[in-house]
């Protein structure tokens, strides 16, 4: 058994019912678990104010008594809200405070009318009245209280109804003393501890980190060992990143040379334009990585509209104009049939009925894998696949399962979409040891996220737009503020027709009362109300509209099949449907040059990414183009920050700083990649330099072999690969 401190049982030190609890209710099993379950928040006596003293539109932190919580339905839309009203009656001045919950169980169940709590929030303004709107909070007992006299920081954890702070604060201190101050082994070393301080001072050892992160003198000590165990982590996650790539690296690849004649340089010939110099120069980078027997591992990053399609089907017909096969992968069956679309329609006369044929090269076919084959077609695609009659082969993640057999792969193409992480980029590698791998990310990423989450990965830039593409005008339309507001928006559709041109209608559901993102097509950011638009309610809703009476008007979603949703889109593209209603199908591929309006309905529903990607569907032509921004979110509510961002700048960059600041990483390590994130305390924007500091030391320190064996730091990195065994069968699942 091994005799590292941290990996003793917490039954052991905390006795069975209580480390049974903490186990059950919060996956705390180890000495370890516990030390690492860190607090969210200190609170010092000091930076607690008043309720009659609270400033508007500042962070502030209230102790305070419940006086009532009560649960009331929302009016313009299905979910509801938990009205908390608050009293420092022990306060000189006793006043009362009223706050806003929205959709929030967990208010409704640990908030008691008697209880104490502590608020931590941004006041706002609400019919006049000062309001707090879904601030953090912590139910507190006598001993949390910091208006006690001891003026220690107090740590606030993460708990449950079960395992409230206060028993996790004493859980943590009873380990704490058991440990007592003798040295534990640290995977960080000292040169990095120093080179990672602000103040000049070391960042402390791991005995003192812990200490000081649960054990505060002063909430700074807390910070500073909170900022200590994001080094660590940066670290670890940066070594494995390292070794991850060396082995990627190992397996011969096939060289694919251009060969100067065939579909490439067929498709050259038949544009209708000339590639812009960010093209040149990103598909000369992945030529050059194609031609060597080292298997490439890329990352083409650009923003909306750049061209990384284009990119990626080029170097796709290098492969296949060498003898190989190339795979192009979307993150669900929607957006596969979309990029299938996408690409035969930019082969143009080069493709016939599925076929390529290229004046002076090989012969070839386009396939499509999907789970909404026919048994029959299934099997057919899957021979053509195996037998390397086609060459360009569309589908899922799942093209990669042990289902699929390809006859010469020689290129992967990954649609990232931000949901193909790190993890499934490592089960693809082992499934199919010597492939080329090329990932597009479909918006600007910040450089801190891309070395945590594209760290295995070179990168591409792939920089500018194409010319005459226009900015598009972005506002938000806030239904609450009366019918007036909607009106407007069917108004600006209308005149936009007749002018002459086209419109797109977003709603996140196909069907009224359909669950959440029925057919996985990318909203990430929202409520899923049963009751959000819905495609197939707003069509004959749309066409009763007196100001858009006598418009042509069309459904497309995922539920259609293929030809449907191709035929439809064919007559909006030929300018025979005014207004499109859509899901996210039209987000990625679509490109309608006199489409100059886009109205998202309830596009709280839906993360910034996949926002500014919609967006992107307009302003592709030489018109004035404007985004409607929809929602019928009430004033005060956080997901309007969401809208705000996206109405007030066009940077893609911005956008994705400003995304992951909101929504959190996301699990950046694995599939989901939004909302809860598999890292403990590193922040890929708020730690890029300590991000940076760990890659350049791993960098430096790697072994010849590839190898961290002669490290401290390799145990830490086994670990942390131990851990993240379980998503090989992400591939299988697709």
């Amino acid at each position: 058994m091994s005799t590292d401190p941290l990996l003793q049982p917490v039954e052991r030190l905390l006795g069975g019912r209580t480390g049974q609890r903490l186990s059950r209710e919060l996956g705390l099993t180890t000495v370890g678990d516990l030390l690492q379950h860190f607090p969210r928040r200190w609170i010092e006596r000091g930076e607690l104010t008043p309720i009659t003293a609270l400033p508007v539109g500042e962070q502030v932190t209230v102790v305070a008594r419940i006086v009532s919580v009560e649960r009331r339905q929302m009016h313009s839309r299905r979910g509801f809200i938990v009205d908390v009203t608050v009293t420092d009656d022990d306060s000189d001045r006793p006043a009362t405070l009223d706050m806003a919950f929205f959709n929030s169980h967990d208010a409704l169940r640990r908030l008691q009318s008697g209880h104490r709590a502590m608020f931590h929030g941004k006041t706002a303004l609400y019919r006049g009245a000062l309001t707090l709107n879904n601030p953090d909070f912590s139910v507190l007992d006598g001993a949390e209280d910091p208006g006690q006299d001891d003026l220690a920081p107090v740590p606030l954890y993460p708990a449950t109804a079960k395992v409230p702070s206060w028993v996790l604060r004493a859980s943590i201190g009873t380990v704490l003393d058991a440990l007592g101050p003798e040295p534990l082994d640290d995977p960080v070393p000292a040169e990095l501890l120093e080179a990672a301080s602000t103040d000049g001072v070391p960042l402390p050892s791991l005995t003192a980190a812990y200490a000081d992160i649960h054990r505060p003198a002063a909430v700074a000590d807390a910070l500073r060992a909170k900022r200590r165990f994001a080094l660590q982590e940066a670290l670890v996650l940066q070594g494995a990143l390292a070794l991850r790539r060396h082995a990627a690296a190992l397996p011969d690849a096939v060289a694919r040379p251009a060969v100067g004649h065939g579909l490439l340089a067929a498709l050259d010939a038949q544009l209708p334009f000339t590639l812009t110099p960010g093209q040149v120069s990103a598909g000369a980078a992945i030529a050059a990585d194609l031609a060597r027997d080292r298997p490439m591992s890329r990352l083409l990053q650009g923003e909306v509209g750049s061209g990384k399609t284009l990119v990626a089907l080029r170097a796709m017909l290098q492969v296949v104009d060498a003898g190989g096969q190339a795979a192009l992968v979307a993150p669900t069956e929607v957006l596969a049939a979309q990029h299938h679309r996408s690409l035969t329609a930019m082969l143009g006369p080069l493709a016939h009925a599925g076929r390529l044929d290229a004046p002076d090269g090989p012969s070839t076919e386009v396939v499509l894998l999907t789970g909404s084959l026919t048994a029959a077609q299934r099997r057919e695609t899957l021979l053509k696949i195996a037998s390397g009659q086609a060459g360009l082969v569309v589908g899922t993640h799942a093209l990669f399962g042990g289902t699929v057999q390809f006859a010469d792969l020689g290129l992967a193409v990954v649609d990232e979409q931000h949901r193909f992480g790190v993890d499934q980029r490592e089960s693809l590698r082992r499934a199919n040891p010597g492939t080329h791998l090329l990932v597009m990310s479909a918006t600007p990423i910040p450089r801190s996220v891309a070395m945590t989450v594209f760290g295995d990965l070179d990168l591409t830039l792939l920089p500018g737009l194409p010319s005459g593409r226009q900015p598009v005008a972005t506002h938000v339309a806030r239904m609450a503020h009366g019918p007036r507001i909607i009106a407007r928006v069917w108004e600006v559709i209308a005149e936009q027709a007749a002018a002459g041109h086209q419109a797109f209608v977003v709603c996140p559901k196909i069907e009224p009362g359909d669950p959440s993102d029925p057919a996985g097509q990318g909203s990430q950011g929202g409520r899923g109300d049963a009751d959000a638009a819905a495609v197939q309610d707003m069509l004959p809703r749309l066409a009763s509209i007196p100001a858009l009476r006598g418009l042509r008007l069309a459904g497309l979603h995922g539920r259609q099949d293929q030809q449907t949703q191709a035929e439809t889109m064919g007559r909006f593209v030929a300018g025979e449907v005014d207004v499109l209603v859509a899901t996210t199908v039209v987000e990625v591929g679509v490109d309608v040059p006199n489409a100059t309006v886009m109205a998202v309905l309830d596009a709280d529903a839906f993360g910034l990414s996949t926002l500014h990607q919609l967006r992107g569907r307009v302003g592709r032509g030489t018109a004035p183009a404007i985004c409607l921004l929809a929602t019928r979110l009430e004033d005060g509510h956080p997901a309007l920050e969401r809208l705000e961002v996206l109405a007030g700048t066009q940077d893609g960059l911005e956008i994705a700083r400003a995304d992951v600041q909101q929504r959190g990483e996301g699990d950046v390590l694995g599939a989901t990649q939004h909302g809860g994130s598999r890292l403990k305390v590193l922040r890929v924007l708020r730690h890029a330099d300590l991000i940076e500091l760990a890659a350049d030391w791993i960098g430096a320190h790697l072994a010849a072999d590839g190898t961290l064996d002669h490290l401290p730091l390799a145990e830490a990195v086994a670990a942390w690969e131990a851990g993240h065994e379980d998503t090989g069968d992400y591939i299988e699942k697709g």
